[in-house]
């Protein structure tokens, strides 16, 4: 574990444009496929119900992270913080599928979802300890203007799946950052594995409340999306870890916005699903806050690295020009 751990930190040591193009990258892999597997999943719901979903996920994902990491690295470190994130992702995974068993557009609950990364700039003020200046918390309000929005009376979106999903959204972003904490102490696998193996004695609790919707065993179509579920899922959450263990939460979080073009393009193939205008334009809203906040940070980041380089450098001490060898008079013109 030691070897591992230095291996990490030496990971870390590397230029940060190397460690944050690779964290992209695997940003962006891991949400085209999360956006397959909740395709998948909202498929399959009708007839397996909820509880039965979170099950197959998390017995399904556990496995294919174990083979991933080829049963390496799975040893927690931070146990009551890393229980307490996966508790509190399956709560956010029953809103999700609470949403889509009810008959919401897979695009429109990443349109919701795309409040993440504005919640996540507030709430890394008392996580983090990060100081957030006007300028920020200007956009921040823009933002939350367009979920109401997309969230206002008479919407498509004027339902109470899509006030639940934001209340969801809330604590994915607790959870996001949370991430981050973690990937100090703990590997990408263990993150991702006890986070999917949450999801099975959590989906055995619930099924007195939503019991299965059709027998016990699945059809084979609807068993093989669940395997597809299972493994997506793995497969992406252990990318994710990878991801902000790596490269900067401001420099992925603008990623999450490619969900938007998965959900649209997946909902629109499968079920014909097309937002309204209103989703749109509030989602455009969205996205251009956050956009906007996490340009802001980097300027906030960039503008502290180059004030610790100036306190580092120090001031020129007095009679500095003199220390260098004087220069040839027939140089001088």
């Amino acid at each position: 574990m030691a070897d591992r751990q230095s291996g990490a930190a030496a990971g870390r040591r590397l230029p940060l444009r190397q460690d944050t193009l690779r964290g992209i990258g695997l940003i962006c892999t891991g949400f085209a496929v999360i956006a397959v597997a909740d395709a998948a999943v909202k498929w399959a719901l009708p007839e397996v119900g909820v509880a039965v979903a979170m099950i197959w996920r998390g017995a399904v994902g556990m496995i294919a992270i174990a083979v991933l990491v080829r049963g390496r690295g799975l040893r927690p470190r931070r146990v009551p913080l890393l229980a307490l994130r996966s508790a509190l992702h399956c709560a956010v995974t029953v809103t999700f599928y609470v949403a889509w068993i009810n008959g919401m557009a897979l695009a429109d609950t990443y349109a919701v979802n795309a409040a993440a990364p504005l919640l996540m700039t507030l709430l890394a003020i008392p996580i983090l300890g990060e100081r957030v200046g006007w300028r920020r918390w200007a956009s921040t309000c823009v933002g939350f203007a367009g979920v109401l929005l997309m969230l206002q009376p008479g919407g498509d979106l004027w339902r109470w799946e899509a006030a639940m999903l934001l209340a969801g959204v809330c604590v994915l972003a607790l959870t996001r950052l949370w991430m981050r904490v973690l990937a100090a102490t703990d590997t990408p696998g263990a993150i991702a594995f006890w986070l999917l193996a949450a999801h099975v004695p959590m989906g055995l609790l619930l099924l007195p409340f939503f019991p299965p919707l059709a027998p016990i065993l699945p059809s084979w179509p609807v068993v093989l999306a669940l395997g597809l579920v299972g493994l997506a899922n793995g497969s992406a959450h252990f990318l994710f870890a990878r991801a902000f263990a790596i490269a900067p939460v401001s420099a992925l979080a603008p990623y999450e916005y490619t969900t938007l073009v998965w959900g649209g393009a997946l909902g629109f193939l499968i079920w014909a699903e097309v937002p309204a205008w209103t989703t749109l334009l509030g989602a455009s809203v969205v996205i251009s806050a956050g956009l906007y906040n996490l340009h802001r940070e980097g300027v906030r980041r960039r503008d502290a690295a180059a004030s610790a380089r100036r306190r580092a450098e120090g001031p020129e001490a007095p009679g500095t020009a003199t220390a260098h060898p004087p220069r040839d008079p027939q140089g001088q013109t």
